[in-house]
């Protein structure tokens, strides 16, 4: 039985190994080995498979930006007159923050017609953020703390079941 040939690391020359990617069977050592669903592949081949996913357009940077702003300052408002009900406001809160998160996902996914992009889902995060500014400077120049906490907590919710929705992580699956 024969040894097997004696395989250095394509990134590392001086690290022996084993593996192989397996998208362009070029040799890789553990360090460089970054595990997908088929098998083990090296890092130049993951950075020209992200950049199939990346389809993001300058415009959708803008659009997307500008729709969840908007929805969010809308949200923020909402939030605002919900939560000035009372006790009951905080379960309301609670229900419609993931909801509006959703809606403007939804909305935004519409808008840059599924163009996808890492940046591009921080880029809306950021605007969902920034559309609430409006509303929290008026709870704070108002001396509401309760209202500052319902926009604290829509935030806390919202943001994370928008990028969720939109980049398509899976938490259950």
């Amino acid at each position: 039985m024969s040894e097997p040939e004696t395989l250095y690391c394509a990134n590392h020359p001086n690290v022996e190994t084993l593996l192989r990617c397996s998208r362009c069977n070029k040799p890789i050592c553990a360090k460089c080995a970054i595990k997908s669903p088929v098998g083990y592949l090296c890092p130049e081949c993951v950075r020209s498979q992200q950049k199939l996913f990346d389809t993001a357009q300058l415009q959708d940077y803008l659009l997307g930006g500008v729709v969840a702003l908007i929805l969010s300052g809308v949200a923020s408002v909402i939030i605002s007159l919900v939560g000035s009900i009372g006790f009951i406001g905080w379960f309301l809160v609670v229900a419609i923050a993931p909801t509006a998160g959703v809606i403007i996902a939804e909305s935004t996914r519409y808008v840059i017609r599924r163009h996808r992009s890492r940046n591009l889902f921080i880029t809306i995060a950021v605007a969902v953020g920034l559309g609430a500014v409006p509303v929290l400077l008026f709870q704070l120049f108002s001396g509401n703390i309760w209202g500052l906490a319902f926009q604290g907590i829509y935030l806390f919710i919202a943001i994370p079941a928008l990028y969720t929705r939109l980049s398509g992580i899976q938490i259950f699956k």
